[in-house]
């Protein structure tokens, strides 16, 4: 899912017009993905090699589910413990690697990974990325602390609105929400585009009843949409 030039034009030009009727100032991001989420599959493995043997347990596991496993090696180990108690353990310790390996190949696989993380990892990791872009893009350091940032992460499926203290000393962050849930709705729905014009045009609303422009209106922030890896 990628944005194209028109994309681009279309969202800067959003961004443009909604600050015509407002000194606040408004700012696009848009990620690929905020995070590999490494740590997922290893998690899930760990869990399936934990679990998943146990549940063969009453279906009675044992070395012979391992083709050639058994005969091999209690003949090695004859003597040491019982043959038939330690054949088992031993195929019970196989079985936990196999598994353990198979579900972290399977999550490397990005689409896997992605379906296996949970939903909320995703919103805390997207939350956590736009806060450091809210201080990255300097919307903290403003003139009257009015600056928005709408951020969403494609991959992710997510998207956060954040306003800046002189917003919120005037508006209640319960607002934001149409705008989270259009831009959310619309990157799901593989339109991130138009979703993001939509937010813009809601937030810009907000701000507009809250913030006219004064007689200056200077232009503190680029009003174009900034692509981050």
């Amino acid at each position: 899912m990628r944005l194209s030039e028109p994309d681009h034009q279309k969202i800067d030009a959003a961004i443009a017009a909604a600050e015509r009727n407002t000194s606040g100032e408004i700012l696009c991001i848009v990620a690929n993905e905020v995070s590999d989420y490494r740590e997922v599959p290893l998690a899930w493995a760990a869990a399936a090699a934990l679990i998943l043997p146990l549940l063969l347990i009453p279906l009675g596991f044992g070395p012979h589910w391992l083709p050639g496993f058994a005969g091999g090696w209690t003949a090695a180990h004859s003597g040491a413990l019982d043959e038939s108690a330690a054949a088992t353990l031993a195929a019970y310790a196989v079985t936990q690697a196999l598994i353990f390996a198979l579900v972290t190949l399977l999550g490397a696989i990005p689409a896997v990974r992605r379906a296996l993380t949970p939903k909320g990892l995703k919103a805390r990791r997207v939350h956590r990325a736009a806060m450091e872009q809210f201080l990255a893009q300097g919307i903290h350091v403003t003139e009257a602390r009015t600056g928005v940032l709408i951020f969403a992460s494609l991959a992710d499926r997510h998207a956060e609105v954040i306003a800046d203290k002189g917003i919120y000393e005037k508006v209640k962050p319960e607002v934001w929400g149409d705008a989270v849930a259009a831009l959310t709705k619309a990157v799901q729905q593989g339109r991130p585009a138009e979703g993001f014009v939509e937010a813009v045009s809601l937030c810009g609303t907000v701000l507009a009843a809250h913030f006219p422009p004064g007689p200056a209106n200077p232009n503190e922030l680029p009003d174009k949409l900034v692509v981050i890896d």
